[in-house]
């Protein structure tokens, strides 16, 4: 969970913001955004499904193409994002809260679940003499946790940041123009 934590809302949102510094890159249309949203979270809650899970533990490819993934869904949501055209500007904010709140459910279900939803292969749970089941659905708790605390705190901190920005850039050109007039209908 960390890794795919650190991936997501670290290393992606870190290298997005690298690739677009000292580039003249904006102006990217909503449905890349929209595109990018429903791609990284399609991904997220497929790679969490028991069965996809199940494979993960199995396989060290099938782990290494869910990191991967994720980290270039995460990429491609982010610089979507950073570089949506200032006239859309405003629809990053609802696809921040609406892939925090996604996040969010998931990291509830992981967390509020009475049984672990995951099988125990390849989990230091399979090694009875050391571990219990107890430890699996602690584990999975822990997880949720991780995923809850940090997924969408990324979002909601971007969120803010945006909207920020356009109360700002609203406020100032709602402002009177030199003459004293108002730029009413611009």
């Amino acid at each position: 969970m960390v890794l795919h934590v650190v991936s997501m809302n670290i290393i992606a949102p870190s290298v997005a913001a690298v690739i677009i510094t000292g580039r003249h890159i904006g102006g990217t249309r909503p449905i890349w955004l929209w595109t990018a949203t429903f791609l990284q979270i399609t991904l997220l809650w497929t790679w969490h499904s028991p069965a996809v899970h199940d494979l993960l533990l199995r396989s060290p490819a099938a782990g290494l193409t869910f990191h991967a993934t994720l980290l270039l869904a995460a990429l491609f949501f982010w610089l979507s994002l950073l570089t949506t055209s200032a006239a859309s500007r405003w629809q990053t904010i609802p696809a921040l809260l609406l892939t925090g709140k996604l996040t969010c459910l998931l990291a509830a279900l992981l967390i509020f679940a009475p049984r672990t939803l995951y099988g125990l292969a390849g989990h230091p749970a399979d090694a009875p003499e050391r571990f219990s089941l107890l430890h699996a659905l602690e584990d999975q708790h822990l997880a949720g946790l991780l995923m809850i605390t940090a997924c969408p705190l990324s979002y909601l901190v971007a969120a803010v940041i945006i909207t920020l920005q356009l109360i700002t850039r609203e406020e100032t050109s709602a402002g009177p123009m030199r003459d004293g007039r108002l730029p009413i209908g611009r």
